[in-house]
């Protein structure tokens, strides 16, 4: 087969769809007796897609492993979804067995059909289990191991955007711990790694005010900066940034000025009349 590295979480999401609706027609074709008879086949053919989807889904996740497996303290994480990957692959195969027997057997042996469909649907109960372990060590994966974030397409800006917001969340993580000292030296990182970037230069002024409570560098670097006159997100961002740097500096009369006159230049903003009046 191809390899199908880059497909493993579309392909996922494939098969945990095909398999949890195909086991719900499944009991519900068991259960209805006759008065839905079309979730019979739809569920068979749900449970035979999903079935080709998981397998599909292991060989998938395979490819990808090997640079996620290299991202120091991954390794156990990658192991352990794999494993139940291939636990659920392989219950479903016994689905997907027991399904094609029932077809089999379906015209000559009423019978034995209705177990075989009934031990599908037991089966399906297990599989929904090994399903969600499968799915729930991959989002530990990707959610704490950042396991493929970022290397997925081997773009050099994945890479970068990766670097950004881990130390983005880490800065904000220093700040809820109160580590003033810790927040300024990442949001200045984030600044001089990205200096073309006008929300982290941002970021980095309005760490200079609240980790620093340096108003006065904040105002210098606040001077250097054009900001378009159509872009209103930007220029309020501004405006409430050099309001707080005066704040910081111990110019209210400053900050009062530089509210005013965003309140005149856009009257319809209730968050400008709301820090006006904070000040006043």
């Amino acid at each position: 087969m191809p390899n199908l590295a880059v497909w493993h979480p579309a392909i996922v999401h494939f098969a945990v769809a095909l398999l949890v609706i195909g086991v719900i027609f499944r009991w519900i074709s068991l259960g209805a007796r006759g008065r839905a008879a079309w979730t019979g086949p739809a569920a068979a053919t749900l449970l035979l897609l999903g079935t080709f989807a998981a397998a599909a889904a292991v060989h998938s996740g395979l490819d990808a492993h090997g640079p996620v497996e290299r991202v120091p303290g991954a390794r156990a994480a990658v192991v352990e979804h794999e494993d139940a990957g291939v636990w659920a692959r392989n219950i479903f195969i016994v689905v997907a067995a027991l399904e094609l027997a029932a077809i089999a057997i379906r015209r000559r042996n009423l019978r034995g059909m209705q177990v075989a469909l009934w031990g599908s649907a037991i089966v399906c109960v297990f599989g929904l289990g090994a399903l969600y372990k499968a799915g729930n060590r991959g989002g530990d994966l990707v959610y704490r191991y950042a396991g493929g974030i970022g290397i997925r397409y081997g773009d050099t800006a994945d890479v970068n955007r990766l670097y950004l917001a881990a130390l983005y969340q880490s800065a904000q993580q220093a700040r809820t711990l109160h580590d003033s000292g810790r927040a300024a030296e990442m949001f200045a990182e984030l600044a001089s790694r990205f200096p073309n970037d006008t929300t982290i230069r941002f970021l980095a002024i309005e760490s200079m005010i609240r980790d620093r409570n340096d108003g006065r560098t904040a105002l210098a670097e606040l001077r250097r900066m054009n900001v378009p006159i159509d872009d209103q997100r930007l220029r309020v961002r501004y405006g409430f940034l050099k309001a707080d740097a005066h704040l910081a500096a111990g110019q209210p009369d400053s900050a009062r000025a530089v509210l005013e006159q965003l309140a005149r230049d856009f009257p319809n903003q209730q968050r400008v009349k709301d820090r006006l009046a904070q000040i006043k």
